[in-house]
């Protein structure tokens, strides 16, 4: 086990070049099943998630290589179509293959994706979507087990009780590239990584439109090409470093990125007193001062993206005055709260609100990490703080963010991975 040990307060300066999107490349990954022909994806970001979807694929009866942020993927035994629990169950957006085994390979056996430490968020829309289209379906001893030989163009209503779900979007749009007739998506996700998936699927010979936006019409074709495609930058790693210049009253230029796509966070950032300047097609310079207290919502793109909303509670923690950030998206997703306590944060978690007193300083402490955002919340707030913070877990952040303490470490952070074994600490305290 790794833990990332962290002496506070250096100013980050320079540039960071972002990597490409996670929560793009998974689904992306997973419609190269969709063609009998070699893809291959390029601007991959080398992450733990990025592999096991790897694995997944080559469960799946195809080979596949990853060098120099470049994947090729080859179909070469058509007749798997299980996706097992001891994968699937390891990350949710593994469920994501189901679709294309559906509409290339006509049934499909794939574990149900299990819990979630940031709440339960539930497959049944991804289900109701291929009913729709036709396909027949039993759950049996933690498996959807599916038959998409009489798959059909249907209208799909997505919505849910927190809005258009992106992994089902994805899902039911490769589902349905290959169901005879006409698909209409109705309050489909419009997320710029479900747009970039219907690009990467035109590419290959889909006949998509609308993707961007709460309604998608995909009409059925015969067969797919292979992908060749450029996976976009990753918004949710842009957003996480330009907090950090933030919080570190820093100057910091994020290359390779999308300004386009965070149009609400950069409101909220710049709210916090934060200047922050499009210098390029692809570049954000983000300059840090003061910190000013801020109130945010969280909501479905083009909103405040719930995945920047614990980064910016480890910002807020050191304004000048009283925030307030609601969750409406994923009201548990708290975890971080108590561990900035523990750094001296003045923080009330109330419902799916956070209170947040700000306080001149944070101070380093020992703390774990809980969910992919949560630990990074707390390397950002282990920038700022006095002295020195140890950040457990940080194999959460191997899912999410590539190489992220060199990333910090070249723009002035104090920061060095670090072995950890708890079991030689709990024998060292009994020898004492």
């Amino acid at each position: 086990m790794h833990k990332f040990v962290i002496e506070g307060g250096e100013k980050l300066i320079g540039d960071v070049r972002i990597s490409g999107s996670k929560n793009e490349v998974l689904p992306i990954l997973a419609a190269t099943l969709l063609s009998e022909e070699k893809s291959v994806i390029r601007n991959v970001p080398n992450l733990s998630d990025v592999r096991l979807m790897l694995e997944i694929l080559e469960e799946l009866g195809c080979r596949t290589t990853f060098e120099n942020h470049t994947v090729t993927v080859t179909p070469y035994d058509l007749n798997r179509i299980v996706a097992s629990y001891d994968l699937v169950s390891q990350m949710r957006a593994s469920f994501c293959v189901l679709g294309p085994l559906l509409s290339s390979r006509k049934r499909a056996e794939v574990s149900l994706p299990g819990g979630c430490v940031i709440g339960v968020r539930p497959v049944d829309l991804h289900l109701r979507g291929i009913k729709a289209l036709g396909v027949n379906y039993e759950l049996d001893h933690g498996y959807v087990k599916a038959d998409g030989r009489n798959m059909r163009g249907t209208r799909i209503f997505l919505g849910g009780n927190s809005g258009s779900t992106v992994t089902g979007t994805a899902n039911i749009l490769m589902a349905a590239v290959m169901a005879k007739g006409t698909t209409f998506i109705e309050q489909a996700a419009p997320e710029p990584e479900v747009e970039g998936l219907a690009n990467m699927l035109n590419s290959m010979g889909a006949k998509i439109s609308g993707a961007g936006s709460h309604r998608i019409e995909i009409q059925g074709v015969d067969s797919l090409r292979g992908a060749d495609y450029d996976v976009q930058p990753d918004r949710m790693e842009t957003a996480t470093y330009a907090i950090a210049a933030a919080i570190t009253k820093g100057d910091l230029t994020l290359r390779n990125s999308k300004y386009e796509n965070l149009i609400a966070f950069w409101e909220k950032l710049k709210e916090t007193g934060t200047q922050v300047d499009q210098v390029a097609d692809d570049a954000v310079r983000i300059q840090g001062c003061e910190i000013q207290p801020t109130d945010i919502v969280t909501f479905s793109y083009p909103g405040f993206p719930t995945d920047a909303q614990a980064p910016m509670i480890a910002l807020l923690a050191t304004a000048n005055g009283i925030s307030i950030v609601t969750d409406t998206i994923y009201p548990d997703r708290f975890m971080h709260v108590a561990e900035l306590i523990r750094m001296g944060a003045d923080i009330r978690k109330q419902n799916n609100s956070a209170i947040i007193h700000g306080v001149k300083n944070l101070s380093g402490a020992q703390v774990m990490g809980a969910d992919l955002r949560a630990t990074a919340a707390l390397v950002l707030a282990g920038l700022t703080a006095k002295g020195t913070t140890e950040v457990h877990r940080i194999y959460h952040l191997d899912r999410g963010y590539e190489q992220m303490e060199q990333k910090l470490a070249q723009v002035g952070a104090n920061i060095q991975r670090a072995e950890y074994n708890p079991s030689r600490r709990k024998s060292d305290r009994n020898a004492a």
